[in-house]
């Protein structure tokens, strides 16, 4: 199985329409070392298949026939972004009630469109954590294929969650004993879960360990699986190498996710000190999504959010900033997630001053969204950084992000493994 996920992996970082025989170079103004913090001036990025053979500055190219020259000279480069917990199948504009009727090849045909549209808001890798019926998984094969243009994915399955929990579908009259794809019960049946999600192409996993904002009666802080049932999860899905992330709100739920292996923490609203220390001591990773909260009470009444969701999602807000800004000043391991779907597709970047208003530098800002997401990913000497061997998942801005990280926000120019995908100039 592991060879399996290796070559998926690979296939992920190799798939290009580009000519075995034609080499690219990039040449812009400036590019940002997301290690050092650098701005390098005058690079020259050669490309071949996909993948970066070599960054030099200060030169020119010399071109065989077929090659081509791509000329950035008003920009500065970085790495392709990378958000780790985006929702593609849903649309925050449409109320839950109407979702509620769709199918899953309807969900699965919004996940491309919003696939699309995060690619060219220079997002080049994304985990969708949790989609019914396999849809964003049916989607990322597309992607890869050429069938359709969206960002690499690590995509969930459907989410694993207790019955009647954060996970599960309880705006369903009882008559039509409906229970969500990914609903366990026990630690066999979490397994079960798992191996089935596996099945049917998962390369991540992601389960609820606590209430959430926006299902119907559930306590967003309370925890819901137990150790046991947390432990089983997070073994079956390492025992296939595959990266293990928990809804989690509440404190303790938070506390028995670290303690179970997770890998990462996703939301982490209401930590303590010993969370916090706790996440610092296991290497666990944070994802949390600090801008979505705007456009959550900004919108959220006229899109058709119940008064139940709002009412959790003001005891969240503050409380899930005060918890960033103490993670980061105690150096915890931080990701870039932002919950895309929430708000709309394709604003993600609008997190990155967020981030920095709350207590990250712009360059913390920015490795949360490239070297450290890659290294969630346990893609780290692939993905996240502009060197020999790495994917030519390149963007270009006008702006010089480590001064002012608002330039995130407009992307004229995107490149995933070598391939153009937007070029706005």
């Amino acid at each position: 199985m592991k060879k399996q996920l290796l070559s998926a992996s690979i296939a992920l970082l190799t798939f290009t329409s580009l000519s075995a025989h034609a080499t690219t170079y990039l040449s812009a103004k400036a590019m940002v070392d997301v290690q050092t913090g650098k701005l390098v001036q005058s690079p020259l990025i050669t490309i071949d298949n996909g993948i970066i053979t070599s960054v030099e500055q200060n030169k020119k190219p010399v071109l065989s026939k077929g090659d081509k020259h791509i000329q950035l000279f008003e920009l500065t480069l970085m790495p392709g972004l990378m958000d780790m917990h985006v929702h593609l199948t849903s649309d925050p504009t449409v109320p839950r009630s109407e979702r509620l009727g769709q199918s899953v090849p309807r969900m699965a045909i919004k996940a491309a469109h919003f696939a699309k549209k995060t690619l060219e808001a220079g997002f080049t890798t994304v985990r969708n954590v949790g989609a019914e019926g396999y849809s964003v998984i049916a989607v990322r094969d597309g992607i890869n294929a050429g069938d359709i243009v969206g960002p690499r994915i690590w995509a969930a399955g459907p989410s694993l969650g207790i019955t009647g929990g954060h996970c599960d579908n309880n705006r369903l009259p009882p008559e039509l004993k409906y229970t969500s794809t990914g609903v366990a019960d026990g630690p066999w049946a979490a397994r079960v879960k798992v191996r089935e999600n596996i099945k049917y192409g998962a390369n991540a996993i992601k389960f609820c360990a606590t209430g959430g904002v926006f299902s119907k009666g559930t306590k967003v802080g309370a925890q819901q699986y137990s150790y046991e049932e947390m432990k089983a999860i997070v073994d079956e899905a390492h025992m296939r190498d595959l990266p293990v992330a928990a809804h989690a709100h509440g404190t303790s739920g938070i506390k028995t996710a670290i303690k179970a292996g997770v890998d990462s923490i996703e939301h982490a609203s209401f930590l303590d000190d010993e969370a916090i220390a706790l996440a610092k001591e296991h290497g666990t990773w944070l994802s949390m999504d600090i801008y979505n909260t705007e456009y959550t009470l900004t919108f959220g009444e006229q899109n058709g959010v119940d008064e139940e969701n709002l009412n959790k999602e003001r005891q969240v807000s503050k409380k899930q900033r005060d918890s960033f800004n103490r993670a980061v000043k105690a150096g915890v391991n931080m990701v870039f997630g932002t919950d895309a779907a929430i708000y709309p597709h394709g604003d993600n970047s609008k997190q990155f001053s967020r981030m920095v208003e709350f207590g990250m530098t712009e360059l913390q800002a920015i490795q949360a969204a490239t070297i450290n997401s890659a290294k969630l990913l346990k893609m780290n000497n692939k993905l996240g950084q502009l060197k020999a061997g790495f994917a030519a998942d390149i963007i270009a801005l006008k702006g010089n992000p480590l001064e002012n990280i608002t330039e995130l926000e407009h992307i004229p120019f995107v490149m995933k493994a070598g391939q153009v995908y937007k070029n706005d100039l």
